[in-house]
């Protein structure tokens, strides 16, 4: 494994764990000019976009551990290749968290009870959604996520788009997954601020893995069925080699 596609990696995840957790810490509801929930979710989708347009032809710029199981699940990344990507991945979003936290903590009036944009449910659920809800929607939106991506970076795909249609397929998994669990769809998003908050936010982490995992692979092998080839562009969330 090449070390400047698992920096790339490190560096988008840091992106955007940093940039769309601090605008839901620092920005969405900011005195008289908070952004609010749609500014969240775009901060999220235009996170995906800045950076898969910056490595996206370095590393793929997966920048989630269930797209990148998803990809491999569809036969556009190597299996062997898995492990190192969601370490990097991990780096990127707890030190993203880290820094978050240094910067958050210095104004008057933080409360880290407020949940630090963690993921959540039952009682932890902005919407108070029960623990089969959360799962159920999280393993359906990540599902649906990597389908958008399979589709969009596909060979024979709009050439140049492929960050424009990812990113805004983010954005819209946050407007419709931010009430029910904060929305994770990414393992390495949800793993940095469930370390900072601690508790329940580490008791609950377990689902933030587990459905996003499972709805990548099913979103990549249904992608893969549908599809007459695996084939995928050069640049976008796919790696610049195939899978092998």
């Amino acid at each position: 494994m090449d070390i400047r596609k698992c920096a790339a990696e490190a560096i988008g995840t840091f992106w955007l764990t940093f940039a769309g957790c601090g605008s839901a810490v620092i920005a969405a509801a900011f005195p008289e000019v908070g952004i609010g929930l749609l500014g969240v979710a775009f901060a999220f989708g235009l996170s995906v976009i800045t950076m898969a347009y910056a490595i996206g032809h370095i590393s793929g710029c997966h920048l989630n551990p269930a797209v990148t199981c998803g990809l491999a699940a569809g036969g556009r990344f190597p299996a062997r290749d898995i492990l190192p990507y969601v370490v990097a991945q991990l780096v990127g979003a707890v030190v993203a968290a880290g820094l978050l936290y240094a910067i958050a903590s210095s104004a008057p009036g933080f409360d880290l009870a407020k949940g630090f944009a963690a993921n959540g449910y039952g009682a932890h659920s902005p919407g108070g959604y029960t623990l089969t809800a959360c799962l159920t929607a999280e393993i359906v939106l990540t599902a649906l996520f990597l389908f958008i991506i399979m589709g969009a970076t596909h060979g024979k795909a709009p050439v140049g788009f492929a960050p424009l249609a990812i990113g805004l397929a983010l954005t819209l998994v946050h407007l419709v997954g931010i009430p029910i669990t904060n929305l994770s769809v990414n393992p390495a998003r949800s793993t940095g601020p469930a370390l900072i908050v601690g508790g329940w936010a580490l008791a609950q982490l377990w689902l933030f893995w587990a459905a996003p995992l499972l709805g990548g692979v099913l979103g990549g092998i249904l992608y893969r069925w549908l599809s007459e080839q695996p084939s995928a562009q050069v640049t976008g969330l796919t790696p610049p080699a195939p899978a092998e």
